[in-house]
């Protein structure tokens, strides 16, 4: 089920104690800007958008059921002018976000991050979901292997972000961990696998396995996912498959007829 509209909007009606499991990736502050009064990632401070990002989860903790996990996919960004521009009239336009870092400002001075510091927003946004009561279980890396091309000569190239995995109680939520073992090997905290393209999308998505994996071991057959912010779809996608039912928020009506299209889903809520 795909709900198109704003995630604070359509969290509150979903039905309490019925979410298995999470998954998402929200947008990355300061990264692209997509046109919307509405969207998530362009607010002038960092802790703005973080405060914003924990009340979302709060209101999608509502909905989980208690034994539930939530994964959380989050980049970081260095301060300063920064972001891309989504020109909806060519959706492969600007991947990188060039065009829009040559014309946007700097972002107002900061009490104490500076012009070229590493922002830190994973972390800063982990410690407030801590703050709000949430158990943080795992920092997951995720290592790229074919990160993005950076020119830049001061400093190492990224080529990780992390996957915060939350839960709502220290112990005795659902989590399968022989269902994502390799060779009868447990599963670690350094996931390998490169990023992904899909045919519609602009942007790098993230791989099918990386949802595969928090799904087999968060969810059971028959389990509700969420991702409150569905992009492309790869969540729905992946839920279908492995035997889950899903449920999506996008804001953006073009990637929701991506996400329709990708999943074959009729209605429209």
């Amino acid at each position: 089920m795909i709900y198109e509209g704003n995630v604070l909007d359509i969290l509150p009606t979903l039905e309490r104690n019925s979410i298995q499991c999470v998954i998402t990736s929200p947008p990355y502050w300061g990264l692209r800007d997509y046109d919307s009064d509405e969207q998530l990632g362009q607010e002038e401070f960092p802790e703005e958008f973080i405060m914003k990002l924990v009340h979302i989860f709060e209101l999608a903790g509502e909905a989980m059921k208690e034994d539930g996990t939530l994964w959380v996919n989050l980049g970081d960004t260095y301060y300063g002018p920064k972001g891309g521009h989504w020109d909806k009239n060519s959706i492969t336009n600007d991947n990188t976000g060039t065009k829009y870092r040559e014309k946007r400002k700097a972002p107002p001075k900061h009490d104490y991050i500076k012009t070229g510091d590493l922002v830190g927003v994973p972390w800063k946004f982990a410690i407030e979901m801590q703050k709000k009561g949430w158990y943080l279980r795992s920092d997951i890396i995720w290592h790229k292997p074919n990160p993005m091309p950076e020119a830049v000569n001061s400093r190492l190239c990224k080529s990780h972000e992390h996957i915060f995995l939350f839960t709502k109680i220290k112990s005795g939520y659902y989590f399968n961990a022989d269902a994502i073992r390799t060779n009868g090997v447990r599963k670690t905290d350094v996931w390998s696998m490169n990023t992904s393209s899909f045919a519609g999308a602009h942007f790098a998505v993230f791989p099918q396995e990386l949802p595969a994996i928090c799904m087999k071991a968060g969810s059971k057959e028959g389990d509700i996912v969420l991702d409150p912010f569905m992009g492309s779809g790869t969540t729905a996608y992946i839920a279908q498959e492995l035997g889950r039912k899903w449920i999506g928020v996008e804001l953006n009506p073009e990637y929701v007829k991506i996400i329709k299209d990708r999943t074959r889903q009729t209605n429209l809520f």
